[in-house]
């Protein structure tokens, strides 16, 4: 299930005085999510309502596998699967899933850009820093206990906490979610649809953006401007992703 996303343009990366919260009251202490700058996204998209599950992850696992093609089952740290969100899955993994699920569906799947990542959680505002309002309150999201209050001592099942604006679960909490993008020092001017993109590189290097907080993060990693970034081949028990399309 998907939500279709409206074009817009928001404010990307850290501004002082919408995105300070205790424990970061200064972008200029979030040097990662800086310089702010004007995106301007054109084309509506679509992006998945909820992270994906450990069922759809598996299926297509038992798919691949019953035509020999060696995909691992990936560890649930003993949480559970059926509709907890699917973790330690790499970048790797995660694209190596869209192109099954193109290949079965015929239709353009793929990761969200980091810029795509960030407006839908916003969900049309630009002027808080959490996805629902200035303060991180509790049982918002899945993140520390000591913070968010949750009640969940690791992930919860998707959908668990209130959606966003635009009809988006977990878009804070619960899991990292892997983006397309390469990750970069942010521009300082305005740009229109930024693709992060991952084509062609050369480096064996090269770090990929993970976006929104996890059930074991700190309250300021929770706000829409968090960014984290990890190799391709990393696997983590805090990382997930959702599917984009369009």
């Amino acid at each position: 299930m998907s939500e279709v996303i409206p074009p817009g343009k928001f404010t990307m990366g850290c501004l002082d005085g919408r995105d300070n919260v205790e424990g970061l009251d200064k972008c200029e202490n979030d040097s990662g999510a800086t310089p702010a700058h004007e995106v301007t996204l054109t084309q509506p998209f679509q992006l998945g309502k909820y992270e994906v599950t450990f069922m759809e992850y598996d299926y297509y696992v038992w798919d691949q596998q019953r035509k020999g093609k060696a995909v691992d089952y990936l560890p649930d740290q003993g949480w559970g699967r059926y509709q907890q969100p699917v973790v330690n899955v790499s970048w790797d993994d995660a694209t190596a899933y869209i192109g099954w699920l193109k290949e079965r569906t015929g239709k353009l799947y793929r990761l969200p850009t980091e810029a795509e990542w960030e407006y839908a959680a916003r969900g049309g505002k630009d002027d808080t820093a959490y996805p629902w309002g200035k303060t991180l309150g509790e049982r918002r999201a899945n993140c520390g206990n000591y913070f968010c209050k949750d009640a969940y001592p690791n992930t919860a099942p998707v959908g668990s906490f209130p959606a966003t604006a635009f009809g988006l679960y977990d878009m804070s909490g619960n899991v990292h979610e892997w983006c397309q993008d390469v990750y970069a020092k942010y521009p300082k001017e305005l740009t229109i649809d930024p693709q992060g993109d991952s084509r062609n590189i050369q480096s064996i290097d090269v770090k990929y953006v993970v976006r929104g907080c996890s059930w074991l993060s700190f309250a300021w990693e929770c706000r829409s401007v968090y960014r984290y970034m990890y190799n391709a081949s990393d696997r983590g028990f805090s990382i997930g992703f959702r599917v984009a399309q369009g």
